[in-house]
């Protein structure tokens, strides 16, 4: 249903049973999948790729013009999974270069006012908090928790299954599994009470990522000396295997 109130661009492509309210605005480089609902008062913008049943809360601005100086008016995308709820006022911008995106995966949850910047990559089932931004070309794992008031600068990589509490600032990388917290920020321990619920590992596998973070972050070591006692000393499983590929790939983390 596509309320007469609302301006939809004849050359907008809208799937199946899509929900646009009154005082919506749809520009014409806009494909929205099935099923997806556009409330009253949501801009989607140029360059827009929904897939199905997103819900886009009022006042939300999806494919804004990128923030950033190096932008001359290039042609260029947000690409949007399937199943996200963006609530009010959350901004989203499109990616600087035409051969760029921003992109956000299925199943998040965006909160009221967050900011998304250029060339943001935000994996799958995040949770956003209240007023959290993340600047240009940053990147969320998967089943990550912003919680409110949380600001990523530019260029940071924060991995999956990563809780960062309210408040914080964060300028370098957040390896995965982690709980941060402070300003200036600190670990905090690792994210057992969401791994353990979704039951994501098994205690043995638990108690090997809790030695790793030890090695890192209480252990007496350079990054490099504690990489090395990682692999000599903890038994290998994929979610080690995925912090010391991390780590390995790191411009530098938290410490």
């Amino acid at each position: 249903m596509i309320s007469p109130l609302a301006y939809v661009d004849p050359a907008a492509k809208l799937g199946k049973n899509v929900t646009v309210q009154p005082f919506a605005y749809i520009e014409g480089d806009v494909e929205i999948g099935d099923e997806s609902v556009i409330m009253a008062g949501a801009h989607i913008l140029n360059g827009t790729r929904m897939g199905r049943k997103n819900t886009v809360h009022n006042g939300a601005v999806l494919a804004s013009v990128p923030q950033d100086f190096h932008y001359e008016g290039e042609e260029s995308q947000l690409i949007i999974g399937d199943e996200n709820d963006i609530r009010e006022n959350v901004v989203v911008a499109r990616a600087t270069y035409s051969d760029g995106a921003t992109r956000i995966g299925n199943g998040n949850f965006l909160m009221d006012g967050v900011h998304l910047c250029h060339d943001v990559q935000i994996g799958n089932h995040c949770v956003l908090g209240i007023r959290s931004m993340v600047a240009g070309e940053s990147r969320v794992d998967d089943c990550t928790i912003l919680s409110s008031n949380v600001i990523v600068q530019q260029h940071c990589h924060i991995g999956s299954w990563v809780l960062i509490q309210s408040g914080c600032r964060i300028s370098k990388d957040v390896p995965p599994y982690i709980i941060m917290a402070g300003n200036p920020v600190q670990y905090h321990g690792i994210n057992a009470v969401v791994l353990e619920h979704k039951n994501q590992v098994t205690d043995r596998v638990l108690r090997h990522i809790m030695n790793t973070y030890r090695l890192i972050y209480q252990g007496n070591f350079s990054l490099q000396d504690a990489v090395l006692k990682i692999q000599d000393q903890i038994p290998k499983s994929e979610e080690i295997d995925n912090i010391v590929n991390f780590i390995k790939a790191s411009k530098g983390i938290v410490r």
